[in-house]
């Protein structure tokens, strides 16, 4: 009996996070006023190479082709659903500009939203996090602000992983609405 309630509370958790995932989250969206945390594109590896620079891509890892598809797919899904965009901020890395910019067209870059994951940038983690809270603070539209960066920024603000191309949904508070992945 107890192997069998167990069973039934993550099969309604499952069906509860599926089912609230598709209108509720599309109907937030439109309302406008949310926080739209998007993980950038697929770029394949893992964290950044040894010869990494800021200021040039050749030197990063960048998206693929199928991050470039996930991308158009990205802003596919803000346009036919009429999704209202106050403004696209991004991380300065490439593949998260690559991705504001072929989802979104028009971005600004703010170093908040940049990786602290190599322990190159590890320190700047408690800075930036507080950085990206006041900036979130002052923001104030009836539209929607997308930020489009790192798995450790989203993990350290909203304490959630996420996977490429997943555009994670919370209010102003932080608390998260709900997630829509685009693979």
């Amino acid at each position: 009996m107890k192997k069998f309630l167990i069973i039934l509370f993550f099969g309604l958790l499952y069906v509860n996070n599926n089912s609230f995932g598709s209108d509720d989250i599309l109907n937030s969206l439109q309302e406008g006023g949310k926080l739209i945390f998007i993980r950038h594109a697929i770029a394949p590896g893992n964290g950044d190479p040894e010869n990494f620079d800021l200021k040039d891509c050749s030197t990063q890892r960048n998206l693929d082709k199928k991050g470039i598809r996930q991308s158009e797919k990205i802003g596919i899904f803000f346009k036919i659903n009429k999704i209202k965009i106050d403004r696209v901020v991004s991380s300065e890395w490439c593949r998260c500009k690559d991705t504001a910019q072929i989802a979104f067209g028009k971005f600004e870059t703010f170093n908040a939203l940049n990786s602290f994951y190599d322990e190159r940038f590890a320190a700047n983690e408690f800075k930036q996090i507080e950085d990206l809270k006041y900036y979130i603070k002052n923001w104030n539209s009836n539209k929607n602000l997308v930020l489009v960066t790192h798995f450790v920024v989203i993990s350290s603000m909203l304490n959630i992983s996420s996977s490429s191309g997943e555009i994670i949904i919370s209010d102003k508070n932080l608390r998260i609405i709900g997630a829509v992945n685009t693979l």
